[in-house]
């Protein structure tokens, strides 16, 4: 909030102006760079899925009611957290349906 020039209450204090300050590198950490994004496209392309990532693949692709949940329960146990596990869950998700894509377009 800016303050008033008044000596008492919430926005009490000389009157400033509030500088923009440079971002610092710590603010840009844990983002995904360029490089490290294509070295993984490429490894993925290369290596392809491991055999848990193959397991839910299957179990997206049986689906059913509660599968969502299932594979959630499977890569937690796998991968250790819930964070994770829903990244994986997404992930994969993704992969599938980009290989139902290139499936319908060579059709």
């Amino acid at each position: 909030m800016a303050r008033n020039g008044i000596a008492k209450g919430a926005n009490s204090g000389f009157v400033t102006e509030k500088r923009e300050r440079a971002a610092r590198p710590s603010r840009s950490t844990g983002k995904l760079g360029k490089r490290t994004a294509l070295c993984r496209e490429i490894a993925r392309e290369v290596a392809g899925l491991s055999p848990y990532e193959r397991r839910i693949l299957d179990m997206i692709k049986t689906g059913g009611s509660a599968a969502d949940k299932r594979i959630y329960k499977f890569a937690k146990r796998r991968l250790g957290s819930h964070k994770r596990a829903v990244a994986k869950r997404e992930d994969i998700k993704a992969v599938n349906s980009k290989m139902r894509a290139k499936q319908a377009g060579a059709n």
